[in-house]
C-alpha cells in the first residue's frame, strides 16, 4: 500500500480534473456487480448528494422477490466505526487519554494487562485480549461467545477480561474483544451506557430514526450462507460495541458526512482516528486508512477510509474517500459476498471495480 502523505497531489489533481458534481457513469458501476454472489444494495454520493444508488439481485436464492431500498440492515463491525468517533469525542472532551492505560478508566477490570492496555491499543487490535475464536465452540462452528445469553460470563467484557498469553503491543490481533472493553472504557468516562451513546451522540443529533442497539424486535435484513438460511447460533446483541448496531444505508451515509465535515469531532481528533499504520496493516482506530492506485486508472493513488463488517451471512462495506467528498456504502445478505468484494489495494475484487468505475471508467483518474 501507498502512504497517505502522497494525497496531496491528488487533491490538486482533483481539484482541476473533476467531472460536473453529480456525474456517475452508472453503467460502469453497474457493471462491476455481480448480483449472484453480493446480490444486496449499492450508494455512491458525492458531497451530501446520492449519484448512485440500486439494488443487486434478490433477497433469497431460491426466489425472485428483489432487494428493496430502505431496508434496515445489521451494520456488524462498522459498528467499531461508531465506537471508535465515540471514543475520540470523549478524547476531544478531555475525558479520555488515548495512551492511558484502561485501569485509570476501569479500575475494577481483571485483564491481565489493564495497567498496561491503552485506549489507542484496544482500537488498533494490538491489545493482546483474548479473541472469542479462542474460546469454546458451541453450535454450527460458532463460538460459545456468541451463543449464550448477554449476562452470562461467557461472554462480553467478563469473558474478554479472561486470560491470555500474549502482551500489549505483541502483534496485530483482530477481535471483538477490544472494542467490546473500547465500549467499557467510554461508558465508564462518559457515565453513560453504551446504547445511549448511540442514541445522544450519533442519532438523535444527527436525525438517525433507523439506529439502534440489537436486540430489536423487527427483524434486519436476513442473511444467506452457502444457498441456505444463516444459522441461528448467534446473538447479535453480544457483539456490543464490536458488532450489535443497525440502520438503514441512508443512515450509515449521514453519519459518514457528520464525519467528514466535522459534525461529529473536531478535526485534529479525525486525523488521529484516521492515521493508518503501515506496520499494523494501515489499520486506524476502528478502521483501516490508506492510499492505492487503482487499476489502469494511472498512478496517482487514491486516500480510502474502509470499515467492514461480515456476521453470519450479512456483509458491509463502508468506503470513505475524504479527499474526493465520496461515500460509497455496499450492503449483501451473501456470505459469500465477503471474498467477492475482494481487497482494494489488491486491485481485485467487486469494491475495488465499483471504485474504478466510479472514479475513473474513462481509464485516467478524476
Amino acid at each position: 500500500m501507498l502512504h497517505a502523505l502522497m494525497v496531496p497531489a491528488l487533491a490538486l489533481m482533483l481539484m482541476t480534473q473533476s467531472p460536473p458534481q453529480g456525474k456517475i457513469d452508472a453503467a460502469a458501476v453497474s457493471a462491476a456487480l455481480d448480483p449472484a454472489k453480493a446480490p444486496g444494495t449499492i450508494l455512491i454520493a458525492r458531497g451530501d448528494k446520492i449519484v448512485f444508488e440500486r439494488t443487486i439481485g434478490t433477497i433469497s436464492p431460491e426466489s425472485e422477490t428483489p432487494h428493496e431500498l430502505g431496508q434496515t440492515w445489521r451494520w456488524a463491525s462498522v459498528t467499531k466505526q461508531i465506537t471508535a468517533t465515540i471514543a475520540m469525542q470523549e478524547v476531544a472532551a478531555g475525558r479520555l487519554d488515548l495512551d492511558a492505560p484502561i485501569i485509570r478508566y476501569l479500575p475494577d477490570s481483571k485483564a491481565p494487562f489493564a495497567n498496561r492496555i491503552t485506549a489507542r491499543m484496544l482500537m488498533q487490535h494490538v491489545s493482546g485480549l483474548p479473541r472469542t475464536g479462542e474460546g469454546p465452540i458451541a453450535r454450527d462452528d460458532w463460538p460459545t461467545f456468541y451463543s449464550v445469553d448477554l449476562g452470562s460470563p461467557e461472554t462480553g467484557r467478563t469473558w474478554c477480561e479472561g486470560p491470555t498469553t500474549r502482551e500489549p503491543l505483541s502483534g496485530f490481533f483482530y477481535g471483538d474483544c477490544d472494542f467490546i472493553m473500547m465500549a467499557a472504557v467510554i461508558e465508564a468516562t462518559s457515565g453513560k451506557p453504551y446504547a445511549d451513546l448511540i442514541a445522544t451522540r450519533i442519532a438523535q443529533p444527527l436525525g438517525l430514526s433507523s439506529v439502534g442497539v440489537f436486540p430489536r424486535a423487527e427483524p434486519t435484513v436476513v442473511g444467506f450462507s452457502e444457498g441456505k438460511p444463516e444459522t441461528s447460533a448467534f446473538r447479535l446483541e453480544n457483539f456490543g460495541g464490536a458488532g450489535a448496531l443497525f440502520g438503514t444505508t441512508h443512515d450509515l451515509l449521514a453519519f459518514d458526512r457528520a464525519l467528514m465535515t466535522g459534525k461529529l469531532i473536531p478535526e485534529a481528533q479525525r486525523a488521529q482516528m484516521w492515521e493508518g499504520k503501515p506496520e499494523y496493516g494501515m489499520a486506524a482506530l476502528g478502521q483501516w486508512a490508506f492510499s492505492t492506485p487503482l487499476k489502469d486508472c494511472g498512478d496517482v493513488p487514491v486516500r480510502i477510509i474502509e470499515r467492514r463488517g461480515f456476521i453470519g451471512g450479512v456483509v458491509l462495506r463502508n468506503i470513505i474517500l475524504p479527499d474526493l467528498d465520496m461515500v460509497i456504502i455496499m450492503t449483501s445478505n451473501r456470505a459469500e459476498a465477503e471474498p467477492a468484494y475482494g481487497e482494494i489495494w489488491q486491485q481485485a475484487g467487486i469494491t475495488h471495480d465499483v471504485m474504478r468505475a466510479a472514479l475513473c471508467s474513462t481509464g485516467t483518474p478524476l
